[in-house]
This record gives C-alpha cells, sequence and structure tokens, in this order.
C-alpha cells in the first residue's frame, strides 16, 4: 500500500479508539449515505471478520452509523451516533457474519426507505481509508480521496461518450474511471473520479445525456 503524505502514517483526525475500526468505518457509512442520497429509514449492516469479532469494544458500530446520519471523522457527534439514529427515525440492525470475506474489515449496508433500496459493500485498509469495493452488485473500487461521481446508465451506444464529452467541454480532468455493466444492453455504471469537485449545473448537464438515469456527487 502506498501512501501519499506523512498524514497517511500518523492517520486521520477523527474520534477513536481506531483508524481502522472507526476512522474508516465512518468513512464507509458517509460515502453509503452519500451514494444513496440522502438518509435511510434503516440500515441492516453484516459485519465480516474483524469487524464482527470487535465492532463494539472499538466503535466500528456508532462510527457506521456516524457516516450514515454525515458525520465526518472528527465529529463529535459520532459517540451518541446510536442514540442520534433513533432520535433521527433510522432503524439500525447490526448482523455478525461467521463467513470470511477477502478483507477483515468488512462491512456489508443494505439500506432503504419507501422510495428505494441501496446496497454496498465497503472495507477499511487502515490509516482512516476506505474503500467501497461493491454497489448494488456492481463490482467497483471507490477510495472516496478524490472528487467522484457515479453514474447509472443503460448499457447504450454513445451513454459513456456523452458523459465524458461534457466533461471535456468544461475542462474537467479524469483521475480514474470505471464502468462496469451486468449483462450487455442492461443497466450499467459509471464512477469518474476527477481532479476537482464538479459543480452543481454541470451535474445537472450530465443528468440530461443520452441514456442516464442517474447522477451522484460524492465528496472529497
Amino acid at each position: 500500500m502506498k501512501f501519499r503524505s506523512v498524514f497517511d502514517i500518523i492517520g486521520p483526525v477523527m474520534i477513536g479508539p481506531s483508524s481502522s475500526h472507526t476512522a474508516g468505518a465512518a468513512r464507509i457509512g458517509k460515502m453509503a449515505r452519500e451514494l444513496f442520497g440522502r438518509q435511510p429509514n434503516w440500515a441492516k449492516i453484516h459485519l465480516y471478520g474483524s469487524f464482527a469479532k470487535t465492532y463494539k469494544g472499538h466503535g466500528t458500530d456508532v462510527a457506521l452509523v456516524g457516516g450514515l446520519l454525515g458525520f465526518d471523522t472528527y465529529d463529535e457527534r459520532i459517540k451518541e451516533a446510536l442514540e442520534l439514529a433513533d432520535q433521527a427515525n433510522l432503524n439500525i440492525e447490526f448482523i455478525e457474519e461467521d463467513g470470511s470475506a477477502e478483507h477483515p474489515n468488512t462491512a456489508r449496508i443494505h439500506m432503504g426507505d419507501e422510495d428505494g433500496e441501496f446496497e454496498l459493500v465497503g472495507i477499511s485498509i487502515g490509516g482512516g481509508k476506505a474503500e467501497i469495493t461493491e454497489l448494488n452488485g456492481f463490482e467497483l473500487r471507490l477510495t472516496g480521496r478524490s472528487p467522484a461521481i457515479l453514474v447509472m446508465h443503460n448499457d447504450r451506444f454513445g451513454a459513456i461518450a456523452s458523459v465524458t464529452n461534457v466533461l471535456a467541454n468544461y475542462k474537467i480532468n479524469i483521475g480514474h474511471m470505471e464502468v462496469a455493466r451486468r449483462e450487455e444492453g442492461k443497466d450499467a455504471m459509471m464512477i469518474i473520479e476527477t481532479d476537482e469537485r464538479i459543480p452543481k449545473d454541470i451535474m445537472e448537464e450530465l443528468k440530461t445525456c443520452d441514456h442516464i438515469s442517474q447522477v451522484v456527487t460524492i465528496s472529497d
């Protein structure tokens, strides 16, 4: 694993006790909320490996819920996240899984409300960093370290070009991009990491592109 600065080694500014079990977990929860686009009414959180064994003692439970409430890793409210979730009518269920996962610090979050459901898999990779490795059945790699957008679209000719052309017109550089589909001609997904946050007016323009069904921004 490569570190970009000394702060990656020291760890993030955070509510403790563990950068991997607390700060990383909070990032997973917060990315889940951002990708869902709103606070869910309920969430079933499946914990694997080390997360399942130590989540209460290391604050993984409050960190994940704090992230779902939109709290950053350094937000003091994380300590009271479970109580605040109850006050916000966010019903939480933790499920300790016996099965193994590819990474020891893995959480699968299934959440939703009256308008829809959503599921992702996140891993905490150390130093407060986290990655999303699966989203609604699509495999991907989303770090959350750079500004990024999620684009859901139909697998049709020209869909990808319509999005990248808009970004090119506004001179927005793409640092990393992944495209995935379940099967030819069906639902597909783009994850695009950029060098700068995409303004709201450009996000609205992206939503009008050919064959695009949803565009969601993910903060850096």
